[in-house]
């Protein structure tokens, strides 16, 4: 049954995302921009019903009181491409930096366009870094949400983590706070992963990180608060789905908190 609901899953995933595409289109590119805002996230929570549904896996948001009024990052863990979209609906104005490839994809890249998506050349230095930074500060500005991953890739539930610095760097230059988010989504649906697992979790958005901070010290802080509730979530998250079949990194992350708790207790 696993095999035949993600099947069907898959197929009304895509069936879903190309009829919206070809209906909605026409109105979506004739409507103000933060207006046709509301169709890709109608389409985002279509993609949460349908696997609840279909799936039955289901989510709830803990700290929604914790994202500032105005302008922020959301700072996610990233496992899945179900994160990806599956905040959007309660995200009031996100704004993505996104691989310049992707703007070329017909539909999708005018979407993105639209929205006013951000586009490096993930090689380029120089100016056109200085340019993509400008753009970012002026949607701050507006109060949208910038999303970023702070690791770049999907990385399955427990893994070791492999940060990037670039995040602290646009911290310093855009002034704002920063809102970790973690969530072990990678447990329900994998990457490149055809199964997807039913069961309940919960999406944990943490207090923001204020502005001001070193950029350094912001970083060291950073990660060790994804970290540590991270762990947190993932050991309450196999609990309340026994179920699972956890990935080997999961596994072995599991392993490594036991042993620390035993040793604590010594």
């Amino acid at each position: 049954m696993l095999l035949v609901r993600s099947v069907l899953f898959n197929i009304a995933f895509y069936t879903n995302l190309i009829v919206r595409m070809i209906v909605l289109s026409p109105i979506y590119f004739l409507m103000p921009r933060k207006a046709a805002y509301r169709i890709p996230k109608a389409w985002a929570a279509s993609c949460n019903w349908l696997m609840a549904k279909i799936v039955g896996a289901t989510f709830e948001i803990e700290g929604l009181e914790n994202v500032p009024e105005g302008g922020c990052i959301f700072a996610p863990k990233h496992q899945s491409a179900w994160d990806t979209v599956a905040l959007l609906p309660w995200q009031r104005d996100p704004v993505y930096i996104l691989k310049r490839e992707l703007m070329w994809i017909p539909l999708f890249g005018w979407y993105a366009a639209k929205q006013k998506m951000i586009p490096v050349n993930r090689g380029a230095r120089g100016k056109v870094m200085v340019d993509v930074m400008n753009r970012t500060k002026e949607e701050m500005a507006n109060n949208r949400q910038l999303i970023i991953y702070p690791e770049g890739t999907r990385r399955p539930p427990g893994a070791e983590p492999q940060y990037r610095y670039g995040i602290a760097r646009i911290y310093r230059d855009v002034e704002v706070p920063v809102v970790p988010v973690v969530a072990h989504w990678g447990l329900f649906w994998g990457r490149r992963k055809l199964i997807k697992y039913p069961g309940h979790f919960k999406v944990r958005i943490l207090p923001p990180i204020a502005p001001g901070m070193d950029p350094d010290a912001f970083y060291a802080h950073l990660v060790e608060t994804l970290e540590r509730e991270s762990d947190k979530l993932l050991v309450e998250t196999v609990a309340a789905n026994p179920h699972l079949p956890l990935p080997p990194s999961a596994v072995k992350r599991l392993a490594e908190l036991k042993g620390q708790t035993a040793a604590q207790v010594r």
